[in-house]
C-alpha cells in the first residue's frame, strides 16, 4: 500500500487566525508537508514566533500582522503571498473567538462585530482570493465553523448565527465554484484545544491540562476529551489536499462526537 502523499508541497496556502491554537496547529502541519503558508493575525509577536520556528526548518512561511475585519489588511495580506509566491492555491478563513451569552443582553454592536469577523472577513478573503485560484487551476478553500453552526443551543448567539451563515456560504460557494474546480468545505469544531482555552486556565490559575481534563469529563463527549488541536491540523490539510479531491459542499463536525446532528 503506498503512502498517503497529500501533495500540498509547493502550494501556497492562506491561514488567517494562524498565529495560535488551531491556525498555528495547521500552518505548522501544511509547512511540514512543504507547502508555502502566508499566515496571519492582529498580534505581531505571536506572528513573529510561528515564522521563527518553522523558518528555522527550512519552511517558506510569510507572517502578514493583519486584522481580518479591515478589508484594506486582506487586500494588503493577499498581494503579500501573491508578491513573493505568484499564485495561491488553498485558504482557510480560520479567524475567529468563542462569543456567545444570552440573547437580551447582546446589543446591534455584539452582532455586528460577530458578523464582521466571521462572515464579512471570510466572503471578502475569499473573493479577493478568487483570481487567483482561478488562475492556479483550482483549489481549496476551508471554512472553520462551530458545532453550535448546526445545533444551536441556548445563549449561543451570536457565533451559532454567524457560523450557520458560514455554512450557508460553504454549501453556497460549492456549487458556484465547482466548475472552476475549487473545492469549497468547512470544519464545525466542539470543544477543542486553542489559545483561548490557555488564556483562561491562566486565569484561574490552573494548569491548561487540568481545565482539558474537566472538558473533556464534564461536557458529554462521547470520545470523552477534547480534541487536539494537531488533529484539526490533520482534517484541514487532508480537505485541502488533492487526496480529497471529490469532496465539496460538506461540514465535518470535529467535536469527538458531541454534536446531535449529523
Amino acid at each position: 500500500m503506498r503512502h498517503m502523499d497529500l501533495q500540498l508541497n509547493g502550494k501556497v496556502v492562506l491561514v488567517t487566525g494562524g498565529s495560535d491554537g488551531l491556525g498555528a496547529a495547521l500552518v505548522r502541519r501544511l509547512a511540514a508537508e512543504g507547502a508555502r503558508v502566508a499566515l496571519c493575525g492582529r498580534d505581531s509577536e505571536r506572528i513573529e514566533h510561528v515564522v521563527k520556528e518553522l523558518g528555522a526548518t527550512g519552511a517558506d512561511v510569510l507572517g502578514v500582522p493583519a486584522d481580518v475585519t479591515r478589508p484594506e489588511d486582506l487586500e494588503r495580506f493577499v498581494a503579500a503571498a501573491d508578491g513573493r509566491w505568484g499564485r495561491i492555491d488553498a485558504l482557510v478563513n480560520n479567524a475567529g473567538r468563542s462569543a456567545a451569552g444570552f440573547f437580551e443582553r447582546q446589543d446591534d454592536s455584539v452582532w455586528e462585530e460577530d458578523l464582521q469577523l466571521k462572515l464579512h472577513a471570510a466572503v471578502r478573503l475569499t473573493r479577493l482570493a478568487l483570481p487567483h485560484l482561478r488562475a492556479a487551476g483550482g483549489g481549496g478553500v476551508v471554512n472553520t465553523l462551530a458545532v453550535s453552526a448546526k445545533a444551536p443551543g441556548a445563549g449561543s448567539t451570536p457565533t451559532s448565527v454567524s457560523r450557520a451563515a458560514g455554512l450557508a456560504l460553504t454549501k453556497a460557494l460549492s456549487k458556484e465554484l465547482g466548475p472552476d474546480n475549487i473545492r469549497v468545505n468547512a470544519v464545525l469544531v466542539g470543544l477543542v484545544e486553542s489559545g483561548q482555552w490557555t488564556r483562561q486556565a491562566e486565569q484561574r490559575g490552573i494548569a491548561v491540562e487540568e481545565l482539558y481534563a474537566t472538558m473533556g469529563r464534564d461536557s458529554g463527549i462521547p470520545l470523552g476529551r477534547v480534541g487536539r488541536a494537531e488533529e484539526f491540523a490533520d482534517l484541514v490539510a487532508f480537505l485541502l489536499s488533492d487526496r480529497a479531491g471529490y469532496v465539496t459542499g460538506t461540514g465535518i463536525n470535529f467535536d469527538g462526537g458531541l454534536s446531535p446532528v449529523v
